[in-house]
């Protein structure tokens, strides 16, 4: 973080401070809840929707694959745009995506079940969410002083898990029995659009139209700069996989626990929506909590602990407590809740990533966008591979023991005499 956005973060003691936001980018959360609460309507109906329309369900993991890879592309590209082009710029490329290649998935591939359509307009859709999401992300990074930074970002991730998939899924309960799923991505539409018009003509703080980078360099070197960070900071690589293995598992439930809670288990569509709004809220909620433990006690031990070992045995709870005890709705709840908490454990590592080059806060912060939507990639990618070959059950082993692996990597990322890293 420059000096200057240091200096300029915002009015001292006001009560958006108070709470851990920026001021000046307070309307900015309210703006990215309602977008991704449109993004996250379809989470937990779209592959059992895709099903129905008669693809198998390695069709069905093929095409959240797709979306994952165009995500995990666009993720880091967020953070070296965000250094190129500023923040502000970076967004409205990200929402102009999203609403012009849902038209064609909506119109061309839903309604007509053509796979091919839906694959391509689905796919490329996938570079939208985080070109917005993730702009926004590195601009808190940029602007917040460190002493609450990882509130602020804890914040961000309320936002994002908030509407993806927690406030989502709940809209998506409710109206998906009443006027269908095909109707209900329409509605989607209209979220996304008032969601991120009231951030990009909402927010007024300056630094969102400048570039981020304070090199000076030219922008094929500051764009090449978010690969070779990794070479000139190591950590920051040791970050990018911890960060990775954070939503892995997430996006890879997406694509098969829809289908195991309501064939195999035996709960109702809207049941297992409700599940899945809970488990998030929960999550949601734990983020705050979470990023100011970071604060208090270090972001690295938050991390390790709460994050990574947490996940491992919540993970592996979503798929025993149902085989054991059947679909017991309050268990099964609870077990939902438990992740939720758990994975809001890894809400510092931004913290971390923004720190770790100060010089070029932005590529820093694409190598941990990249490991974000790579995840979105990744999860329906084992999904896809290991479900035919090894079951519910070997997959959910497979997300437990990378939780294990992010637990090992994440407690190396130390930095020598600054406090918040211990």
């Amino acid at each position: 973080m420059s000096d200057t956005f240091e200096v300029e973060a915002g009015k001292k003691g006001s009560f958006a401070e108070k709470l851990g936001m920026h001021p000046g980018l307070a309307i900015g959360y309210l703006g990215l809840l309602l977008f991704m609460i449109g993004d996250g309507v379809e989470a937990g109906f779209l592959s059992p929707l895709l099903v129905d329309l008669h693809f198998s369900t390695e069709k069905v993991a093929l095409v959240f694959s797709a979306y994952g890879a165009s995500a995990a592309l666009a993720s880091w590209l967020s953070g070296a745009l965000t250094d190129i082009f500023g923040p502000k710029k970076v967004m409205w490329a990200g929402l102009l995506i999203w609403l012009g290649l849902e038209m064609p998935f909506l119109l061309g591939g839903i309604a007509h079940a053509n796979y091919t359509t839906i694959l391509v307009s689905y796919g490329v859709r996938g570079l939208g969410y985080p070109l917005f999401a993730y702009g926004f992300l590195c601009w808190v990074a940029a602007v917040t002083p460190q002493r609450y930074l990882a509130t602020a970002i804890g914040w961000f991730w309320s936002a994002r898990t908030g509407g993806l998939p927690t406030l989502g899924a709940l809209l998506a309960s409710f109206s998906v029995p009443l006027i269908g799923g095909y109707k209900t991505l329409w509605v989607s539409v209209g979220l996304v659009a008032v969601g991120g018009l009231i951030v990009l003509l909402g927010v007024r703080e300056e630094h969102g139209n400048l570039p981020l980078s304070t090199t000076g360099d030219d922008p094929l070197k500051v764009l090449f700069t978010g690969v070779s960070i990794i070479w000139k900071h190591p950590k920051v690589g040791l970050g990018g996989i911890v960060a990775t293995i954070t939503t892995t598992s997430e996006f890879g439930f997406l694509v098969f626990l829809p289908i195991f809670f309501v064939r195999t288990v035996g709960f109702t569509l809207e049941q297992w929506l409700q599940i899945l709004s809970v488990m998030f809220a929960t999550n949601v909620v734990a983020n705050l909590f979470w990023g100011w433990v970071g604060d208090k006690v270090g972001w690295r031990r938050t991390i390790t602990f709460a994050g990574a070992c947490g996940c491992a045995l919540t993970t592996l709870g979503l798929y025993y407590v149902p085989h054991i005890f059947g679909a017991n709705y309050a268990l099964v709840m609870a077990a939902g809740m438990a992740y939720g908490i758990a994975l809001a454990g890894f809400v510092p590592i931004a913290a971390i990533m923004s720190i770790l080059a100060p010089e070029s806060r932005g590529a820093a912060m694409s190598i941990m966008n990249l490991g974000s939507g790579l995840s979105a990639f990744l999860g329906p990618a084992v999904a896809g591979i290991f479900l035919p070959r090894m079951g519910v059950s070997g997959v959910i082993w497979i997300f437990a023991f990378m939780y294990l692996l992010a637990a090992a990597v994440s407690y190396q990322l130390t930095l020598p005499g600054v406090r918040p890293l211990r």
